[in-house]
């Protein structure tokens, strides 16, 4: 049996799914980036081949794609497609009936509008600020001494919410230590937070043709107070993906390299 890969060397986090003949994950791997892509690529493709018993290496993939921050860097590609591309494919993949997409990555925000066939037919990007990118939400986790898993979930319990008014990280993180200083109640900041990200994924929202319903992908996809507070902000329903949304960017450029040796194996029948 031939094996797909796809490599999403992301400036955070590196993904890498490996499909076999029939679409299925036959491996998948998160892992932390490093700062040589190069190095983040061929750990996590080394990780996925091992789980494979009829791999040995990634060169025995028949097809391999890279996408992401470093997708140049991914050894052994036999292509490079972008990750708006492969987020749109990932979650094609995972439900076909899902036409938009809001990816939040460590270092930008993406609204990707998908066809009925996994292709983008418009996107937006927001990469000039820092603010609601998984970097971002690192930082405020770290000003409230605690994990991304805890903080995700601390402003479901809030019974009000205390607006954040900074919209650049360096000073949003002053404003929320003052505000712990001051002893306003935690998860009534951790509330305001995911609000304020929430209105900054309004125009994402809207580019991506987001009319009842939309998937978010990326890290902060597992974040369960960014998903509600988009749901009150936006009036949207977040539909939940049943394969880990952080893997939709691997999981596309995967797919795209199992269709590229499917259409090219067809050429040569036809030929």
């Amino acid at each position: 049996m031939n094996y797909y890969g796809g490599c999403d060397a992301g400036s955070t986090y590196t993904k890498c799914v490996i499909l076999d003949e029939t679409g299925h994950i036959a491996a998948h791997v998160t892992t932390r980036s490093r700062i040589n892509p190069v190095l983040s690529a061929q750990a996590a493709l080394q990780e996925a081949v091992a789980q494979v018993p009829d791999l040995d290496r990634a060169e025995d993939l028949a097809y391999l794609v890279g996408t992401g921050y470093g997708r140049n860097k991914v050894p052994f590609a036999d292509e490079n497609i972008s990750e708006i591309s492969c987020h749109a494919m990932g979650v094609h993949v995972a439900n076909p009936q899902i036409r938009a997409i809001i990816d939040i990555g460590g270092q930008d925000v993406k609204g990707i509008a998908v066809d009925r066939d996994g292709t983008v037919l418009d996107f937006a990007m927001n990469d000039k600020c820092a603010a609601g990118t998984g970097r971002f939400y690192e930082t405020m986790a770290h000003a409230f001494e605690m994990s991304l898993e805890e903080f995700s979930n601390l402003s479901l319990s809030a019974k009000n919410v205390i607006p954040i008014t900074a919209q650049c990280t360096v000073f949003a993180e002053s404003e929320v230590i003052s505000l712990v200083g001051e002893g306003k109640p935690m998860e009534e900041i951790a509330a305001g937070i995911q609000m304020s990200v929430a209105k900054r994924c309004f125009v994402m929202a809207k580019k991506a043709g987001a009319t009842d319903s939309l998937a978010l992908t990326g890290g902060c996809a597992k974040n369960a107070g960014l998903k509600d507070a988009i749901e009150k902000v936006l009036k949207i329903k977040v539909i939940d993906l049943e394969i880990d949304p952080q893997l939709m960017g691997a999981l596309g450029a995967a797919e795209f390299a199992r269709q590229q040796m499917r259409g090219s194996i067809k050429k040569g029948a036809d030929a």
